[in-house]
């Protein structure tokens, strides 16, 4: 198996392993900066009041409620996640916000063709056992002319950043996972972001997967990107 991969039933086990402390652990490796994120991601989506969006490995919630925030109540948001302890968290935090979470597999999500005005992942793309499959599927559930988000951490190019970054990811981020208790899932972090395409590259995917007008944006000094792509309408 790849450096940074792991089985699908590896990686479910795994977040439901750290569901306990993925919030606090997400907190301290970006931080505090990661909610930041996930608000420019949910205005990327294009979503507002009364839209109904798709939130696929949603861990515990926090970017589709941030969905929640834009379609109001006459909206509806679904958070799909295959790991039920982060969907439990998940549920813990809705309150009364037009979200509902739900068991789901992002490679073969159970939603109808075109049934969401917009599908966004947050950090969950890079843990998809088939990249082009998850994001194929996003755009499957989409209308034309509505938006795919994907939210990543991508690898900095450029010194002395690209130096800092090494050294956070390689050296602290796993004796953070060890303090923590599970050194395995904060050691399998840094590699996975490692085996994940760069940008250009993940637009030609998203490309390939039939999504048209791709840009994105590189936030964080380049160590996060935010790729959008939006659903052709159909030729008349």
């Amino acid at each position: 198996m790849a450096t940074g991969t792991l089985e699908e039933g590896q990686v479910r086990a795994m977040f439901d392993r750290i569901a306990g402390v993925y919030d606090r652990m997400n907190r301290v490796m970006t931080v505090g900066l990661d909610q930041q994120w996930r608000r420019r991601a949910a205005d990327l989506s294009g979503v507002g009041p009364g839209d109904r969006a798709l939130d696929v490995a949603t861990g515990t919630g926090d970017l589709a409620l941030e969905l929640a925030a834009r379609v109001g109540p006459g909206g509806e948001v679904v958070g799909s996640d295959f790991a039920e302890e982060m969907l439990a968290r998940a549920r813990a935090k809705a309150g009364e916000a037009p979200v509902r979470f739900e068991w789901g597999n992002a490679l073969a999500l159970p939603y109808d063709a075109a049934s969401f005005d917009a599908a966004t992942v947050g950090f969950g793309a890079r843990n998809f056992s088939d990249l082009g499959r998850g994001v194929a599927e996003m755009a499957r559930v989409v209308r034309p002319g509505g938006r795919v988000v994907i939210l990543e951490i991508t690898t900095p190019q450029r010194a002395p950043l690209s130096w800092f970054y090494g050294v956070w990811f390689d050296r602290a981020v796993p004796a953070l996972g060890r303090v923590a208790g599970d050194s395995d899932a904060y050691t399998y972090l840094p590699s996975s972001v490692k085996r994940f395409p760069g940008p250009r590259d993940l637009a030609a995917l998203m490309a390939g997967c039939g999504l048209r007008d791709i840009r994105w944006i590189l936030t964080a000094g380049g160590i996060i990107a935010i790729h959008v792509g939006t659903v052709p309408e159909a030729a008349a």
